[in-house]
């Protein structure tokens, strides 16, 4: 298999540019670069991305951060148990001519970032689908398209539940990654508090435009993937179905519903993106998994069986990947 030359080109470019923006993005976020790195590759992928974790852990200022260094307009919506669709989307206006003019909302941005998304009411969380997956919103029977790049990365606490609603599948679906944050170990903490309690602030620099972005998106698609790595990835996703032919003992047993094509679509591409920004022109089997949970985590529901025996989400891909490899 062979690259085209001004492919290899950038996808050399690519890496130095990625590098960059984690240099960029480590002066103010300390102690998480496999999530930097993956909340990265979801946006260079055309992705979206949900980052669930407890409070304190630094995601809204993660979100900020990497808006800032890609120099892209930004809005933060939060999200409340009383935020309209109309708040998010925009609303038709009656000026002092007597005429309506559609005044856009925050949705109408680079990146958006979806504060507390489990805690607003389902009407609302629909609102967002149409923009994640169309890139356009309508209003009054009229579509406005979005400007591209597009990402919506959403942030979610798992511990506080009361008066929150889950996220529909159909939503949930739209999300290529799915990333969860854990306590910082002592080391980073200690940095971080060292860093965050001095009075300098430290600024980003803009390493990335977004007709850059738009470039290496198209460049990730060009990119050549081998037969058996394309294989792998869509047997990942089939495998988690359970009671269909190629299912294996563990989903049949503990999954209610496993992952949809979509999960093979941004293996693919999730694989292709890890691979480049690493250096490599064609992806192969190490770069599919290493993009597999956060991709697979969402999208397979596990059954009563397994909440009652303590069977995690992870657990379950990390034996289908384990039955994938040998």
């Amino acid at each position: 298999m062979t690259i085209p030359k001004n492919n290899v080109q950038a996808v050399d470019a690519l890496k130095v540019s990625f590098e960059k923006l984690l240099n960029e993005i480590k002066k103010v976020i300390i102690g998480q670069d496999e999530i930097v790195k993956t909340t990265l590759i979801s946006i260079i992928s055309g992705g979206h991305c949900l980052l669930i974790g407890v409070p304190g852990l630094a995601k809204t200022l993660l979100v900020t951060t990497i808006a800032n260094s890609l120099g892209l307009q930004f809005k933060r919506i939060q999200f409340t148990p009383d935020l309209m669709p109309s708040d998010i989307i925009g609303a038709e206006i009656l000026d002092k001519n007597r005429e309506f003019n559609f005044v856009k909302g925050p949705l109408f941005s680079n990146i958006v970032l979806a504060d507390e998304i489990n805690r607003t009411p389902p009407k609302t969380q629909s609102a967002l689908l149409e923009a994640m997956q169309e890139k356009s919103v309508t209003s009054a029977n009229k579509t406005y398209h979005l400007e591209e790049p597009f990402f919506v990365l959403a942030t979610q606490n798992p511990i506080e539940q009361e008066g929150t609603y889950p996220l529909p599948e159909a939503q949930l679906d739209r999300f290529m990654f799915n990333v969860v944050l854990d306590y910082p170990s002592f080391e980073d903490e200690i940095s971080i508090v060292e860093e965050t309690t001095k009075k300098l602030n430290q600024k980003v620099d803009v390493v990335l435009s977004g007709k850059e972005i738009i470039a290496y998106q198209n460049l990730i698609r060009e990119i050549p993937i081998n037969e058996n790595v394309l294989k792998f990835a869509v047997s990942l996703a089939t495998k988690s179905r359970p009671n269909t032919e190629k299912s294996i003992d563990i989903v049949d047993k503990y999954v209610s519903w496993g992952a949809g094509p979509r999960a093979s679509q941004y293996l693919v591409l999730g694989a292709k993106t890890h691979a480049a920004v690493n250096g490599k022109y064609s992806p192969d089997i190490e770069d599919v998994i290493a993009v597999a949970k956060p991709i697979l985590r969402h999208r397979i529901v596990r059954n009563y069986k397994a909440e009652a025996e303590n069977v995690s989400v992870d657990d379950i891909i990390q034996k289908l990947i384990d039955t994938q490899v040998k």
